[in-house]
C-alpha cells in the first residue's frame, strides 16, 4: 500500500470513529458543491496560530465593490472586519459620505471556552460564551446574548434577546437543545440517532402562542466514497434528496445531484453538481438545474498566501442576458 493510500484511509477512519453528528450535517457535502465559495458567499476565513496572521479579503461581486474583510491573529485571539458597500468604485468602501455597513468582531478561545463578540454600524451586539466539558464529558453549553438596534422613530428599550443552548454528542446519538428568551420565546429540539455510515434526524421548533413552527425530519447513510440523503422539512412541504460519490484517482473528483420537490407549489428543482482538483493549489466546480440557471467557480491559490477566486451565473434559457460575475481576492500576510 502506498503512503497516499495510507494516509487517506487513516483520514477515512478518523472521520468515521466520530458519532452521527447533527441535523445540519445532513446533505453537508451536497450543499457545499451547491454554494460553497461562490459569489454569495463570505469566502473569508482566519485560523489562529502561534504567531501574529493577518488577512485580507475584498470581493467583487458583479463589477462593483461589494464587501472587504481584515483579519488578525494571535495565538488564542481572533479580530476581524468586515465593510459592505454598494459604491460604484472598486477602492471606496463609502457611499454618499457614509460607511454603508460595518462589522467588527472578536473571539478569544482559552482551554474548553470561547468568547465571542460581534458589534456592526447599526449598533447590533451580539456576545456568545461557550464551554466544552464543563459540566459533562461529550457536551457543550453556549449562552447568546443579542441587543438589536434602538428604532429611529421614536426612543424604545432595544429587544433583548438571550439564547441558552446545550448539546450533547456521543457515539451513537447526539441532542442538542435551546431556549430563546426575546419578545417570542421559543424551544427547539434535534436529535440524531446512528452512525457516521447511518444516522436518522429530527428537528422542531416550537414558539409560545403558535405552537410548533418548524419540525424536520432525514436520513443520512455514508461511507468512504459517497453519501446519500433524504430531508423532509418546512412542516413536509419540502422534499429534498440528494447524492455524492468521490473519486480519488487520478485526480479527485466529486460528482452529485439533488432533486427537491415542493408539494404546495408543485415545483420540482434538479441540479447536478460536480468538482474537480486540478492541481494542489487549482480546484473547479460548477452545476447546473433544470431552470436553466448554470454556476461556475474557479478557485487558484498562488504560493499558499494569495488566492483568487471568480465564479459567474448563467441562464441558459436567456442567453441575451449579461452573466453575473463575481470576483474574490485574500491575502495571508
Amino acid at each position: 500500500m502506498s503512503n497516499s493510500q495510507s494516509q487517506h484511509k487513516k483520514k477515512e477512519e478518523k472521520i468515521f470513529n466520530k458519532g452521527p453528528g447533527l441535523f445540519p450535517e445532513i446533505s453537508k457535502e451536497a450543499k457545499d458543491l451547491l454554494n460553497k465559495g461562490y459569489i454569495e458567499d463570505d469566502v473569508f476565513s482566519s485560523s489562529t496560530r502561534n504567531n501574529i496572521r493577518v488577512s485580507l479579503t475584498t470581493v467583487v461581486k458583479h463589477g462593483r465593490h461589494s464587501t472587504s474583510n481584515i483579519a488578525a491573529s494571535y495565538k488564542n485571539a481572533t479580530v476581524g472586519i468586515k465593510i459592505d458597500s454598494k459604491s460604484q468604485t472598486f477602492s471606496s468602501a463609502v457611499e454618499n459620505g457614509r460607511l454603508s455597513n460595518s462589522n467588527i468582531a472578536a473571539k478569544y478561545a482559552y482551554k474548553n471556552a470561547t468568547v465571542d463578540v460581534n458589534v456592526d454600524s447599526k449598533s447590533n451586539l451580539s456576545a456568545t460564551i461557550g464551554f466544552r466539558g464543563q459540566f459533562l464529558p461529550s457536551t457543550k453549553t453556549t449562552a447568546t446574548l443579542k441587543l438589536p438596534a434602538y428604532s429611529s422613530s421614536k426612543v424604545q428599550t432595544p429587544n433583548l434577546s438571550i439564547m441558552l443552548e446545550f448539546q450533547y454528542l456521543y457515539k451513537h446519538n447526539a441532542l442538542v437543545t435551546s431556549l430563546v428568551l426575546s419578545q417570542s420565546p421559543s424551544v427547539s429540539l434535534t436529535a440524531t440517532i446512528g452512525n457516521p455510515t447511518m444516522a436518522f434526524r429530527m428537528k422542531a421548533v416550537c414558539k409560545t402562542g403558535h405552537g410548533f413552527t418548524k419540525y424536520d425530519a432525514g436520513i443520512h447513510l455514508a461511507n468512504p466514497n459517497c453519501n446519500a440523503s433524504i430531508i423532509l422539512a418546512n412542516k413536509c412541504d419540502l422534499l429534498k434528496a440528494s447524492y455524492v460519490h468521490r473519486f480519488h484517482q487520478p485526480v479527485k473528483i466529486a460528482v452529485g445531484a439533488e432533486i427537491t420537490r415542493r408539494f404546495s407549489t408543485k415545483e420540482n428543482t434538479f441540479t447536478v453538481t460536480g468538482s474537480c482538483k486540478v492541481d494542489q493549489m487549482t480546484i473547479l466546480t460548477a452545476w447546473v438545474n433544470n431552470h436553466g440557471k448554470l454556476n461556475t467557480l474557479l478557485l487558484h491559490k498562488i504560493r499558499h498566501k494569495f488566492s483568487l477566486s471568480i465564479s459567474s451565473e448563467f441562464d441558459t434559457k436567456a442567453l441575451d442576458k449579461v452573466p453575473r460575475i463575481g470576483l474574490a481576492l485574500a491575502l495571508m500576510l
